[in-house]
Order: structure tokens, then C-alpha cells, then sequence
């Protein structure tokens, strides 16, 4: 899994010092995993898999009575 850095780890992981804030680590899924969800990366796509982007609500809005009887689009 392909991470990016939000923030700053000091240390090293095995024996190479961490990507400094932005910067990009291929790591094992679980360990990847492990720091987005601490909020000390974010997952990058690397072709191989979907983006998780959210299709854009192209449902038709159609216009409604509010309670004063003005009409309003949902």
C-alpha cells in the first residue's frame, strides 16, 4: 500500500529514516492501514486499484413546499 505522510515520524523503519511530511512510502497493507487510520498518513492510488472518489449526485431536483409554502429545490 502506497501512503503519503501528513506528518513527520522521527526514527527509522528498517534501517531508512521515514518520509518527511509529504512525502510517499510503499508499505504492507496492514502497517498502511494502520497509520491512515491514526491520521499519520493517507492512501494513495497506484493504478491497481479503484479510486474511492463518490460519483457527483446527478439526481434531479425537484422543486417542494417548505411549511410557509415557499417553493424550494431539494
Amino acid at each position: 500500500m502506497k501512503v503519503r505522510m501528513k506528518l513527520q515520524i522521527s526514527g527509522t523503519r528498517d534501517g531508512q529514516e521515514w518520509p518527511a511530511k509529504g512525502g510517499e512510502v510503499d508499505l504492507p497493507d496492514d502497517e498502511g492501514a494502520q497509520l491512515c487510520a491514526s491520521g499519520l498518513a493517507e492512501p494513495l492510488a497506484d493504478g491497481n486499484e479503484p479510486e474511492n472518489a463518490a460519483a457527483p449526485d446527478t439526481a434531479e431536483k425537484r422543486p417542494t413546499r417548505s411549511r410557509k409554502g415557499v417553493i424550494t429545490k431539494e
